[in-house]
């Protein structure tokens, strides 16, 4: 107690800073345990996710999960549209494999009708009888898949802001792009088949000018050089043209104009676009594969043993069901990561996310999504458009 203060009388507070006339005084600085570090500290706020994808850059798992919850969030009009546009493309083949199978020589049957039938199967209507099906369905597939995925590509279109609609809304919207599309998907079979085509007529002029064996083998080897380079040229371009379909949907644009904004889009990620496509493919064919082999096996067991007049039928029947079952999970999954692959990439290079955000947050203080939401995937909505 300082000399000459009475005892009990406490002394007098030490003086208060001034505060300054307006906000507060300067800022101390944090001790150091509590100064966030790099790495550390709070957590962004998670993104916004109103409907099957949240709306930043994606990566892989999101890709394929939201894919999973497009066909989940509306299954009546994802599978269902996939299980006709399936069904379609297999019975064609069905019926041709199955009278195949029936035209075949059973195993138990004597040597000469064995070769008498196989004799048969040599033949002009024979060998037609074989590929005239697959031509059909190919004919079949080119026409339903096409429409299929416009159709596809505008309920993804909605659904990554939360909304449904129904197959009949989405062929509403989709219908006027359907030259479009077949103009797209026409220009990418002509890339496909062209290199094909000039082989095969390379490789009959080469052969029937040449003789011996050893032109034999060396045809073999070029085959087998061009057989590599082939799938080199079909994955580069099937990699370059995968969101020429989306942007034919979405962004309203004409078959060429779509290619190229495909491979714009493609041009600053390409491995990455490349590498998901690839695994996309090898597990929709291991699970169609899968879904696809017990019809397949048994309607081709009960073909070649089975005996009386239904048995092409029953045979037709059971390898439909597995074409159609496996077409129906490969065609809305492929679709499905090629567009959300389309709007990852829009949110890398043109900051699309930010554009799908803002839109997010009207919406959900609106309660509803407006059918206007399609209109954001227009190239002019972008932030850095």
């Amino acid at each position: 107690m300082p000399y000459g203060q009475p005892y009990g009388q406490q002394p007098p507070p030490p003086p208060q800073p001034q505060q300054a006339p307006y906000g507060p005084g300067p800022q101390t600085p944090y001790p150091p345990y509590q100064q966030q570090q790099p790495g550390y500290g709070h957590m962004p706020p998670p993104a916004l996710r109103p409907g099957i994808i949240p709306l930043r850059p994606l990566g892989l798992g999101d890709i394929l999960d939201g894919t999973i919850k497009l066909i989940r969030s509306n299954p009546k009009a994802v599978l269902g549209l996939s299980a006709v546009a399936a069904l379609l493309a297999s019975v064609p083949v069905a019926i041709g494999q199955a009278f195949l199978l029936d035209a075949l020589p059973s195993p138990l049957d004597d040597p000469e009708t064995i070769a008498a039938a196989e004799s048969e199967l040599y033949s002009v209507s024979g060998i037609l009888g074989q590929y005239a099906p697959t031509i059909i369905s190919s004919a079949i597939s080119f026409v339903v898949v096409t429409l299929l995925t416009g159709v596809l590509t505008r309920i993804l279109g909605r659904a990554v802001f939360g909304g449904n609609i129904s197959a009949g809304e989405a062929w509403q919207l989709v219908k006027g792009r359907v030259p479009a599309l077949f103009g797209v998907v026409g220009m990418m079979a002509a890339i496909m088949i062209v290199p094909l085509v000039v082989f095969v007529l390379l490789l009959v002029a080469i052969a029937m000018n040449a003789s011996g064996p050893e032109s034999g083998l060396w045809l073999l080897g070029l085959t087998l050089v061009f057989i590599v380079v082939y799938l080199a040229y079909y994955l580069f371009f099937r990699t370059r043209f995968a969101f020429a379909s989306p942007a034919v949907v979405l962004e309203g644009r004409g078959p060429v104009d779509a290619m190229r904004r495909s491979w714009h889009l493609v041009s600053g990620d390409f491995w990455r676009v490349f590498g998901i496509l690839l695994l996309t493919s090898v597990l929709v064919g291991l699970v169609a594969g899968l879904l696809t082999l017990p019809f397949t096996l048994a309607g081709t067991m009960f073909g070649m043993f089975g005996a009386g007049a239904a048995t092409p039928i029953v045979s037709a029947v059971l390898i439909a069901i597995g074409g159609t079952l496996g077409s129906m999970f490969t065609y809305p999954f492929e679709a499905g990561v090629s567009g959300l692959l389309y709007a990852d990439r829009r949110m890398r290079s043109e900051a699309f996310d930010l554009v799908l955000q803002t839109a997010a947050i009207e919406q959900q203080r609106q309660g509803w999504v407006h059918a206007s939401a399609d209109e954001l995937w227009h190239p002019s909505n972008s932030a850095r458009s």
